[in-house]
């Protein structure tokens, strides 16, 4: 390749994620007939053609729940989503039997200083039996940004990133007594108005339940989002976890879907079901929640 391609090219790929304030050239911002508001997502695209993108807040909330794959989208600045819910687990692998039971799976979602960013904190309880035995407690704290990266254009994907960590405040049956950090990686298209997709890739560090070592855990995504009806939705999703470097854990593999029933633009209901693929994933597990928005 010559000099002068390899300077195109270079020049092209830096222009299609310049931050959208520095492709405007404008000293102050005009998003949406709104002067001075920020951008709804921190990259674009293109260098020029659109700059769509950020949360519609005058169409109904999109949740992060109840599917693995997180939404590709934040808030909006301002903007809080509370959501929460209850999952049944069970597993029997020959030798012992577990029954998890998991609430209230509180998610907080706000937006702060810009449209595309969004601070995320999570809590949950749980309890958990083996072979009549059983433990409850809290799990750690979990905190995060959602940064909302890209809007869709044509085949390029709506994408957000969210960097993520567990601090040990938990019950010592469920705390990994130690920081634990992550990323998370989402990326997503509307096809059309019925079917949507989107997937994600995550790296997080994660502590092995025998040995009780550290190691690097990858999980990977894929989920199918269908509109039934204005009110009705449905999707499925394949998910799985693969340790590396761990001392007993074994990759998990699972297949889940379920439904979404939109009692107000504002308020969602969900319920799911999901099933272990191979012998080291739970047997199955059912739930429920309600997801929130605060304009």
């Amino acid at each position: 390749m010559s000099t002068n391609k390899l300077a195109s090219l270079i020049g092209i790929t830096v222009l299609a994620l310049l931050p959208a304030q520095l492709l405007r050239g404008e000293e102050r911002l005009w998003v949406d007939g709104c002067t001075g508001c920020s951008p709804g997502t921190l990259l674009q695209w293109s260098n020029g053609n659109s700059f769509g993108g950020g949360p519609d807040l005058s169409a109904p909330l999109v949740t992060d729940r109840p599917d693995f794959t997180e939404a590709s989208s934040t808030v909006g600045r301002g903007v809080g989503q509370l959501e929460f819910g209850y999952t049944y687990t069970f597993d029997n692998d020959g030798t012992d039997q577990t029954i998890g039971n998991s609430y209230p799976e509180t998610l907080l979602r706000y937006g702060i200083f810009a449209e595309w960013l969004e601070l995320r904190v999570a809590w949950n309880y749980a309890n958990e039996e083996v072979n009549g035995a059983g433990v409850s407690g809290s799990e750690d704290l979990y905190l995060g940004f959602k940064i909302a990266l890209t809007p869709q254009e044509c085949l390029l994907p709506e994408m957000a990133i969210i960097p993520q960590m567990t601090v040990p405040t938990g019950h010592n049956a469920f705390s990994a007594d130690e920081v634990l950090g992550g990323v998370n990686w989402i990326y997503g298209w509307e096809i059309n108005d019925v079917i949507s997709t989107a997937g994600s890739t995550q790296f997080n560090r994660a502590i092995d339940e025998t040995t009780t070592a550290s190691y690097t855990e990858f999980a990977q995504s894929w989920t199918a989002a269908y509109t039934l009806t204005d009110r009705f939705g449905g999707y499925t999703e394949w998910f799985a976890l693969f340790p590396s470097s761990a001392d007993t854990a074994k990759p998990q593999h699972y297949f889940n879907g379920g439904f979404t029933y939109l009692i107000t633009d504002d308020v969602q209901w969900d319920i799911r079901a999901g099933v272990g693929l191979n012998d080291a994933a739970d047997d199955y597990f059912v739930g429920t929640g309600l997801s929130v928005r605060f304009q």
